[in-house]
């Protein structure tokens, strides 16, 4: 009999991430606050049910959560018919696979092992979309090392590599804003690059082309045919969320970043698009 596992928020990135469970031979126990993913996520096998609570109560070990920020993991793990609310979900874990602030990820872990019987690790994702239906995500993984091991068929079903970061639920977090972070300034780097060259008339392709090739190369060179795509309202509002939540944490820390902080300014501008 195949493992149930629990999931809620299935939009862009999570409902490929729960069709590849579903594919690895998991039972899927679906949740979206917008009904209207009901009848795609049957179409694919899921079991949706009208409440988180219901998630909580029919998993058998784990409870997904890949909603878009704090508040709605707060929501949907201590609100109304959430997560807490379920009877029988001692000894269970909530994966939060959202992107938050480390410190925020660490208040939510403490706070669910203080007020309940279940178990609380963070699972940071990367690699977009794409990488979300090809099942290859970079999955960055913290909190009790042996349940993130015991979770290991979950993580493999969904991504390529999983990482692992420690005990604290927010380091995984901290990883993200490292890859983002890096992310940022490389596109800022490549889309400046190509301006220049389409300045002088030198087709964009070919620079491309050079760039994969040499010491240009980079995630973003190969993939810039779909990182051109992003648009203001959301792959590009996402990364600038965590540039900007990395500039804070180095604020914080006093740890200077300055070419974070001159890509968090200039994104928009250099990716072409209006801030909106």
């Amino acid at each position: 009999m195949s493992k149930k596992i629990g999931f809620i928020g299935l939009g862009t990135m999570g409902f490929p991430m729960a069709a590849n469970l579903k594919k690895a031979g998991f039972e899927v126990i679906g949740f979206d606050a917008w009904k209207g993913v009901y009848e795609k996520a049957e179409a694919a096998g899921f079991t949706m049910v009208d409440t988180v609570k219901e998630v909580a109560e029919l998993a058998d070990e784990a409870i997904i959560s890949m909603v878009r920020d704090y508040a709605q993991n707060v929501d949907v793990i201590f609100g109304e018919n959430g997560i807490l609310t379920g009877e029988n979900t001692d000894g269970k874990t909530v994966i939060v696979m959202s992107t938050l602030s480390p410190d925020a990820m660490n208040e939510l872990g403490a706070r669910v092992e203080a007020e309940s019987g279940l178990k609380l690790i963070s699972a940071a994702v990367s690699g977009g979309a794409s990488g979300a239906q090809a099942g290859t995500l970079s999955i960055m993984t913290s909190g009790d090392e042996t349940i993130v091991k015991s979770f290991a068929p979950y993580f493999d079903a969904m991504g390529s590599h999983t990482f692992y970061y420690g005990p604290e639920a927010g380091n995984s977090q901290v990883a993200k804003l490292v890859n983002n972070m890096i992310l940022g300034i490389n596109m800022n780097a490549v889309a400046e690059g190509l301006k220049l060259g389409q300045h002088y008339g030198l087709p964009e392709e070919e620079i491309l082309n050079l760039l994969k090739v040499s010491t240009g190369d980079s995630w973003v060179v190969r993939n810039w045919s779909d990182v051109s795509e992003w648009t203001a309202d959301t792959a590009l509002a996402v990364l600038l969320k965590d540039l900007i939540a990395t500039y804070n944490e180095g604020v914080k820390l006093n740890i200077p970043m300055p070419f974070n902080a001159l890509s968090s300014t200039q994104l928009f501008n250099s990716m072409g698009k209006e801030k909106k």
